[in-house]
């Protein structure tokens, strides 16, 4: 990456920072100054990560925060530490994701993908909401993708646990949608806090994900077949970057930008179910319900 801001005086956490583009954000944020903030599902790859990222940056004012997406009481125990530690946070990043090969539960009952990649993090960055709004100006920063195209339907409000069908790409799609309509209603809700939240898709990410242990068959092949032609996680990192530190977009909220093959990050326009207000709301209301949030209004 050639920018390099200055995030001296500012925390950020970063959730799925112990590898890819998350690890590799984090060793770029510690070394423009920020104290980062990484969480990890597993204690040892999680120590592994806190590590390589003291290493590469240059920094000691890195931390580790266990948090596991998939469960409630993870993700409200990790945010209790977080607010317990950190006087202030700059920047949010919900970074963290998965695509699963076949159905599975959380241990809250929740469909697996959208339990994880969409629920987990809007728990998450409501408890955390005060403490944003408190540390402004701040962001919020959603990792999304460009797969969120590939919900041709919009979200299955009628089966979102998937009990009727599950096919891996459709769900992690939904749940990717999802993380788009989350960034533009959690943006609105914030106009006047001077904390923004933007969203953005990373490009064709060469990282462990979507691998074997995930996923199966026909996925797993055209991840294979595709692994050659994608970018870095450096590369694919740069978004993330940008959006926690850049001063181009200070200011900017409820967007969604594009990294990938070229430098540079860029505005894009996500689909028409991702730009649909009727179901940003619904889904805000829906998920506050479901993880057990009151509703602000």
């Amino acid at each position: 990456m050639e920018q390099h801001w200055d995030m001296s005086g500012k925390a950020v956490v970063i959730t799925g920072g112990n590898s890819g583009i998350g690890l590799e954000a984090a060793v770029e944020l510690a070394r423009m100054g920020a104290a980062v903030t990484i969480t990890a599902r597993n204690p040892e790859r999680g120590a592994a990560a806190l590590d390589e990222v003291r290493r590469r940056s240059g920094s000691v004012v890195v931390s580790l925060v266990a948090l596991d997406l998939s469960s409630l009481a993870s993700v409200r125990d990790c945010a209790a530490e977080l607010i317990e530690t950190h006087p202030h946070i700059e920047v949010l990043i919900n970074n963290a994701g998965a695509v699963l090969g076949e159905r599975s539960l959380t241990e809250d009952g929740f469909e697996s993908t959208f339990g994880g990649n969409h629920l987990g993090h809007h728990l998450l960055t409501s408890l955390l909401a005060d403490r944003l709004i408190a540390s402004a100006p701040a962001r919020v920063v959603v990792v999304a993708s460009l797969a969120h195209r590939m919900a041709w339907r919009g979200l299955s409000w009628d089966d979102l646990d998937r009990r009727g069908s599950y096919r891996s790409m459709e769900v992690y799609a939904e749940s990717k949608l999802a993380n788009v309509l989350f960034t533009r209603e959690l943006a609105g809700r914030l106009v006047g806090t001077g904390v923004t939240a933007n969203c953005c898709h990373p490009g064709p990410v060469r990282t462990g994900f979507g691998s074997s242990e995930d996923v199966h068959g026909f996925e797993q092949v055209m991840m294979a077949v595709g692994r050659p032609f994608m970018v870095s996680a450096a590369r694919g990192a740069e978004p993330l970057v940008y959006l926690a530190a850049s001063p181009d977009v200070e200011g900017v909220t409820g967007t969604y930008f594009s990294g990938g093959y070229f430098p540079g990050v860029r505005q894009s326009t996500p689909s028409r179910h991702a730009r649909d207000a009727a179901a940003a709301r619904r889904l805000w209301e829906l998920s506050d319900t479901l993880v057990g949030v009151e509703p602000t209004n």
